[in-house]
This record gives structure tokens, sequence and C-alpha cells, in this order.
């Protein structure tokens, strides 16, 4: 287990004691907890990753996806002439 230093302002300091002491816990266990749940959150970089491989493993999965069911270039480009 690390050990680390916060510098806090006495106010800052003080409340922390107090929320401490509501909590039954001390300013160490408060700072614990508070790091454990920021540090459980999914980043932005981990949820796309994951993502992009639920997405993959469903594609590679699926019976219906393939290459040749894509439209045709005349198809893509098909439109409605001035309704």
């Amino acid at each position: 287990m690390k050990n680390i230093t916060v510098s806090l302002d006495d106010e800052t300091y003080r409340r922390a004691r107090i929320k401490a002491a509501e909590r039954n816990s001390s300013v160490s266990a408060l700072v614990k907890g508070f790091l454990l749940q920021l540090t459980a959150e999914e980043s932005g970089f981990e949820r796309r990753r994951r993502l992009q491989r639920e997405t993959l493993a469903a594609i590679l999965a699926s019976q219906t996806f393939r290459a040749a069911d894509r439209l045709s270039r005349d198809e893509i480009h098909e439109r409605d002439a001035l309704s």
C-alpha cells in the first residue's frame, strides 16, 4: 500500500474532519473512498474501446451482415428528381 501527502488549506481540512466525524470515519478514509470511486469509473477512451470491441463482435457473430448486401453504385446515387 502506498501513502500520499495532500496539502489543504485550514478551512478545507477542518470541514473534511467534520464530514469524516459525521460518517464515523477519518479524513484519510474519505480521500481513499473518493480516489477508489474516481478510478473505478470507465474513462471515455475505455468506453469507446469497449464499444468498438462489442460492435466488432456483433458484426462477426452476425450471419446477416455481408459486404455483398451493399447497395450498388447506381442505387446509392439514385435520387428523386425535383418532385
